[in-house]
């Protein structure tokens, strides 16, 4: 029988990568602390399963890259985007204008990922608890101070903490609880397959864009490649009751890809996640605080959505340690370090996002763009070190990159 406890420092709510890994880091300094997560693990996830090298890093300091590494992951070394008039960019990790924790990332299913992350935070000391659904936030004067969760026998449990965090993804129960979820533009689906047998992959992932969305095709190790296609909302109304003939029409809009692909074989159901274009209106509020897709989430074309968990999982341990040391209620004063944090170390990266997600509507502005960021030495490069977070987004965001970009 699981022991539920009465009383922890932290209570954190999801056990993916940026619940478990804030889990790890707060164990390992003496902290008590519970995660709870409505899944089992190994459990698989849509999710692109791209990792840039500064999610390694992190990754690094949680202590799984060489447990991931022995699982077979595969080791991209860039990306590759593909615009709809056939206009290509081909953007290489240890070319950038700064050098990366490593010249390589890593990619492999979120099954293999998420369980040897929870498997660290077991080992640092955290409690966590499969299979165990948060029902409602408890709270005392106004802040909130732990769950009522219920188990897999249908029994519940009060569990008080000082520290309540929501990792618990785009459809955040915490979110929701400590203030408005808001929904935006553009507003997209994703469907994501395993598929064995795809032709011509090499050690890039790549992005494939058309009118219809984008497709992105990223080898996850073992002869399995993760199939990403992402498509407008609207356009993901037709896939009720027919997932994998939907994901199958769909592709055809995109012929190199189609012609890849034909003869390959799904080898996982195709999971679907969306939509896009979410963010919560406080990350922090009286004992809580959100990471990962719980505070924000704009669009997967970038691929670092794991990466986003991570990092702010290690800015809220840094805050959190911190204020846990002193007794007494966590008040919102106490946590606006992290929400500063968040903001000075994502406010370019959100920005970035946005502008290619927002570039992806227009497919002549976009074609153009991709076109000279392809043919200008060195800028697809500084682009993807961008995206891959161990660039500052003000080596793009600045009006010479720009102009040179587009004109």
């Amino acid at each position: 029988m699981t022991d539920y406890p009465r009383d922890v420092d932290v209570l954190v709510v999801g056990a993916g990568p940026g619940g478990s890994s804030l889990a790890t880091f707060l164990a390992r300094t003496g902290l008590s602390v519970t995660a709870v997560d409505r899944a089992g693990f190994p459990r698989d996830k849509a999710c692109s399963e791209y990792m840039s090298p500064e999610t390694v890093r992190i990754l690094s300091r949680v202590g799984v890259v060489e447990a991931l590494e022995r699982a077979g992951a595969a080791a991209p070394r860039g990306t590759a985007v593909t615009a709809a008039r056939g206009a290509r960019l081909h953007g290489v990790f240890e070319r950038a204008s700064r050098p990366p924790f490593r010249p390589m990332g890593l990619a492999l299913s979120r099954s293999l990922l998420d369980n040897e992350l929870v498997a660290a935070a077991r080992g640092a000391g955290a409690q966590v608890l499969e299979r165990t659904t948060v029902e409602e936030l408890l709270y005392d004067e106004g802040a909130v101070a732990g769950a009522l969760v219920r188990d897999a026998t249908g029994q519940r449990h009060g569990i008080r903490a000082r520290l309540t965090v929501g990792a618990d993804g785009l459809r955040s129960v915490v979110a929701r609880r400590i203030g408005r979820r808001s929904y935006g533009f553009p507003r997209r689906v994703a469907f994501v397959a395993h598929m064995s047998g795809v032709r011509d992959t090499g050690p890039y992932a790549e992005l494939h864009v058309r009118r219809a969305g984008y497709v992105g095709i990223n080898p996850i190790g073992h002869d399995r490649t993760n199939v990403a296609l992402v498509v407008p909302a609207r356009s993901a109304g037709r896939a009720g009751g027919r997932v994998k003939q939907f994901f199958s029409e769909m592709l055809a809009e995109f012929p190199p890809v189609a012609d890849r692909l034909a003869g390959a074989i799904v080898v996982r159901p195709i999971l679907a996640t969306g939509p896009f274009a979410a963010w919560s209106g406080r990350v922090i509020a009286p004992g809580a605080a959100l990471v990962g897709d719980a505070a924000d989430f704009f669009d997967p074309f970038t691929g670092e959505g794991i990466y986003s968990a991570l990092r702010g999982a290690e800015l809220l341990a840094e805050t959190a340690i911190e204020a846990l040391r002193i007794p007494g209620q966590l008040t919102p004063d106490r946590l606006t370090p992290y929400s500063h944090r968040r903001r000075r170390v994502f406010g370019g990266k959100w920005l970035v996002e946005r502008m290619i997600g927002y570039g992806m509507s227009f497919p002549a502005l976009f074609d153009r763009a991709v076109a000279r960021l392809g043919r200008r030495r060195g800028m697809a490069d500084t682009l993807i070190g961008v995206t891959g977070d161990f660039v500052p987004a003000h080596e793009v965001l600045n009006p010479v990159f720009l102009a040179r970009m587009l004109l």
